[in-house]
């Protein structure tokens, strides 16, 4: 797909989403089912959690690289994103000011972004509960921020360890976020499904009484715990 950019490629307007439809079918699973399905791997680090812990997002990553402290791009992201996005910041996990507060949660609820995660910090964490719009960052300050530093718009970035394209698949709930590829989420479904079945087998076992794991033996055996024939 054709990317419509500024002279200096810092915006990137236009770029492919994961489809509404897989997000609906996606949302449906837990984060840690996806991660789990997607290799253990797309967790973000567990310095970003959600602002309370009901809070739960699910959309296509519109991403935004700022400098520490400034909010500038933000805002830029804010006039560009679609209903259904979620702002995925890279704030560089600073602490130190507060990149959003409620004045731009309202005006993101009111545009109908999904959410934000943000690897900073916010503030009007109260007011932002009453809203109950979906919030993950790494934690609140009181300090606000600057607006006059630029930043880019529509490109990779980091946020919580892992990189982040535009338009991959964002889930969050109270365990913290994970991001999919874009190309790669609607092969999980499948996956993500069996797991939950998977699991809801075990628990089914546990409360039966079978609490051993089939597997734990072999295990302890690969691991040199246990001799060869050796049982716990």
């Amino acid at each position: 797909m054709a990317m419509n950019t500024t002279p200096a490629s810092d915006i990137v307007r236009d770029f492919e989403r994961v489809p509404a439809d897989v997000v609906r079918q996606a949302a449906q699973f837990q984060p840690a089912i996806l991660a789990d399905v997607a290799g253990r791997r797309g967790a973000l680090h567990g310095r970003i959690t959600a602002l309370r812990p009901r809070m739960k997002l699910a959309g296509p990553a519109f991403t935004v690289d700022v400098r520490p402290g400034d909010n500038l791009m933000i805002h830029a992201a804010m006039a560009l994103a679609k209903p259904g996005d979620v702002l995925v910041i890279d704030g560089k996990g600073d602490q130190t000011a507060a990149l959003m507060g409620t004045i731009m949660m309202n005006a993101c609820r009111q545009l109908g972004i999904a959410g934000v995660v943000i690897d900073g910090a916010v503030r009007d964490s109260l007011e932002i509960d009453e809203m109950d719009f979906p919030v993950f960052s790494v934690g609140t300050n009181p300090n606000g921020p600057t607006k006059q530093v630029s930043g880019r718009i529509g490109h990779p970035v980091t946020v919580g360890g892992v990189t982040v394209h535009p338009g991959d698949f964002v889930i969050g709930d109270a365990d913290g976020v994970v991001v999919v590829e874009r190309a790669k989420i609607a092969s999980l479904l499948p996956l993500a499904e069996k797991k939950v079945a998977d699991e809801a087998s075990r628990i089914a076992q546990i409360k039966q009484g079978k609490t051993s794991a089939s597997w734990l033996d072999a295990a302890l055996r690969t691991a040199g715990v246990l001799k060869e024939g050796e049982t716990l």
